[in-house]
């Protein structure tokens, strides 16, 4: 599903409260909204704009406990869309309309070289998007939360939540793919060097 930006924009800002549940009508005069923290604690937009899937089973290589993220993630938003699965506001990113002829974009959490700037097109959906990502650098879990079946991708690394991919959207790439990411999970690196696989053999 693909979104223009001045509605993505428009979803993700719209101001949602919610009430604490009392037992009694005659406290119900001390209610009091309070803000939610991120989207994903309102089922239709966390939907959209985040992922409810709980973390995989699966094991990765880099193997940090949350103390330990929380303390190399030293913004509380990396750690929240990183580890916590939540999703930065669209056309905020630094990355977004970032579009380097060289270079590599690593995981923010890990360092792990995840997509060539070659890989990089423009969408319009508010977020970096990329048409494919460096061989076996993205690990893609299912998603069904809310009704909805999407793809959630992680870093294959250290399991760093980075977007959703979407396919079949008529982008004229060679992948018809859309790996829509986060900025805040990732970094850039302007040195285009060959991404070495665990046998000593370079990537493409």
């Amino acid at each position: 599903m693909r979104f223009r930006p001045i509605f993505s924009s428009l979803l993700y800002t719209l101001n949602f409260a919610r009430v604490k549940p009392h037992t009694s009508l005659a406290s119900s005069a001390t209610l009091r909204p309070q803000p939610l923290r991120s989207m994903s604690g309102i089922p239709f937009l966390g939907a959209l704009f985040g992922s409810s899937s709980k973390p995989s089973a699966m094991s990765y290589p880099d193997q940090r406990t949350d103390d330990e993220w929380r303390a190399i993630l030293n913004k509380a938003e990396q750690f929240r869309i990183l580890r916590e699965k939540g999703t930065e506001a669209p056309g905020s990113g630094k990355f977004d309309k970032h579009y380097p002829e060289e270079g590599v974009y690593t995981c923010a959490g890990c360092n792990a070289p995840l997509y060539k700037a070659k890989q990089k097109f423009s969408s319009g959906c508010g977020w970096p998007a990329y048409f494919d990502s460096i061989p076996g650098a993205v690990t893609r879990h299912e998603d069904r939360a809310f009704g909805m079946t999407r793809t959630e991708i992680v870093c294959s690394n250290c399991g760093g939540h980075l977007g959703h991919v979407f396919k079949g959207e008529g982008f004229p790439t060679p992948t018809d793919e859309r790996h829509c990411v986060n900025s805040i999970s990732l970094n850039f690196s302007a040195e285009d060097k060959p991404v070495q696989a665990a046998n000593g053999e370079s990537k493409a």
